[in-house]
């Protein structure tokens, strides 16, 4: 079973395409127009041994808002597609992931029940050319449509970069172990998810 989904999302905003399979190598071709962006999403490819291709054209002569927001939406959406009626699954995953003097923890609960807790503590408005705020709306966005209950806390960290980066390093890793297939059953005493 290939679990995969493609990528696909056209508005007056922004137009995106691509391809996201979790079972992967770390394999990533990711064209956002947003640096930054394009450096998180490799990361998190990467760290999650997914495989993504993604292309965004976008109108970031306005600002970086509609390109983050949409590709978090069209991951969150592949990644729920991907995980289909998520049986078998492990469900959750939580890692910690430093990066120089940054520390984040990432905790996943791939329940079918959106709930996004995110607490980064910028010092910075960009990170590159893309807004602090719009870097934990992505991780919002992801969580929701994503259909999963993320908490993600930067502990510790003085520079703005490595923070964000140690947070998508960690959601990655809980990832990881969130969508492994570790049986046939639905992970819940209910029977369900959601």
């Amino acid at each position: 079973m290939t679990r995969s989904a493609d990528i696909d999302r056209e508005t007056t905003e922004v137009t995106i395409t691509g391809r996201l399979e979790l079972d992967g190598t770390g394999a990533s071709e990711v064209k956002t127009g947003l640096g930054f962006l394009d450096h998180m999403l490799t990361t998190l490819v990467r760290h999650g041994q997914f495989d993504l291709s993604l292309v965004a054209s976008g109108d970031t002569t306005v600002d970086d808002h509609h390109t983050v927001e949409d590709c978090a939406i069209v991951l969150g959406r592949a990644l729920d597609r991907a995980l289909g009626d998520r049986s078998g699954i492990i469900r959750f995953g939580s890692a910690y992931a430093p990066l120089d003097e940054s520390l984040s923890r990432a905790v996943v609960d791939l329940s079918g029940r959106p709930w996004p807790a995110i607490s980064m503590n910028f010092a910075r408005d960009t990170v590159g050319e893309v807004a602090t705020e719009n870097i934990v709306h992505f991780l919002r966005s992801f969580a929701m449509e994503g259909r999963m209950a993320l908490h993600v806390d930067v502990i510790r960290g003085d520079n703005d970069h490595h923070k964000a980066e140690s947070a998508f390093k960690a959601l990655a890793m809980a990832l990881r172990t969130a969508v492994s297939i570790s049986g046939s059953g639905v992970p819940s005493t209910k029977g369900t998810l959601t």
